[in-house]
């Protein structure tokens, strides 16, 4: 059996690996999927009967992002990564989605252990199958199966927040590296779309229990030649969800389309027992 990170959602024991298979020393037993995910999301802990994104979005995501549209912003996350992640460090992708920035910083960082989690079994399951030598499992960010202070970076990109999870995984003086969306990311789509447009709120960087060390900027603007491309823009967003008739209208009738992505990468360092 070989070590892991990995926390077994029934009892907390630590699980090992062994084939296929996840055990517990008191062999509670997970087997991961042919695709690749494990599962480790106890079903309170689901909230709904497809939990996370839908698999359409999950896979309009991977449909756009393969594309290289957001390759700026995979870059900037990696950069931040690039000191932090030595041989034998641990990362771990709390909300990674399909696994494109996953497999980026897997790709830059190849003798670290790399472990993505996201509550959505589409997603979870495509990252899986395009990083194969990562480590990824089904389970919610919010109850991480991860063992305490056993990651020296979390990533967070777009996902939920949870502090005082990111807080217990990872080691002291861990780094956290969390992207969002700038004040006017994709704001020409937004203004092709909808009558009011708005700008997206960006919050204080403070974190409670993180320092904050440094932003960066992913700025870049792209020209989108199909409708099938902005349609794929559109559906990895959360206007997907909220958008009515007549603005689904306008969305459809765009053949082409130049708009802005403009993103922040900040930058954190836990605070341990005695401060910084």
């Amino acid at each position: 059996m070989s070590e892991t990170i990995w926390k077994c959602p029934v009892c907390g024991g630590a699980l090992q690996a062994e084939g296929l298979s996840l055990q517990c020393e008191k062999r509670h037993n997970f087997d991961r999927a042919k695709k690749g995910a494990v599962y480790l999301l106890p079903s309170h802990q689901k909230h709904s009967d497809i939990p996370g994104d839908n698999p359409e979005m999950v896979r309009a995501r991977r449909e756009f992002l393969g594309k290289g549209y957001y390759a700026h912003l995979r870059d900037t996350i990696c950069d931040a990564l690039r000191p932090v992640l030595q041989s034998g460090s641990v990362l771990l992708d709390a909300g990674c989605g399909e696994g494109y920035y996953t497999k980026g910083i897997h790709e830059m960082a190849q003798n670290s252990e790399i472990y993505g989690v996201d509550i959505s079994k589409t997603a979870a399951n495509l990252a899986a199958k395009a990083d194969p030598t990562g480590h990824y499992a089904v389970a919610s960010v919010f109850h991480l199966p991860v063992l305490d202070a056993s990651c020296d970076a979390v990533v967070s990109i777009f996902a939920p927040y949870c502090g005082e999870e990111f807080q217990r995984v990872l080691k002291p003086d861990g780094i956290f590296v969390m992207a969002i969306p700038a004040a006017r990311h994709l704001w020409e789509l937004k203004a092709a779309v909808y009558d009011c447009p708005y700008e997206n709120a960006v919050k204080d960087y403070a974190l409670e229990e993180f320092q904050f060390l440094e932003k960066r900027e992913a700025k870049r603007e792209i020209d989108l030649t199909s409708t099938g491309d902005i349609q794929s823009l559109f559906g990895m967003t959360p206007y997907a969800y909220r958008t009515g008739a007549k603005e689904r209208e306008r969305l459809a009738s765009l053949e082409t389309l130049h708009v802005r992505t403009e993103f922040e990468v900040l930058i954190y360092r836990k605070e341990n027992a005695h401060g910084i």
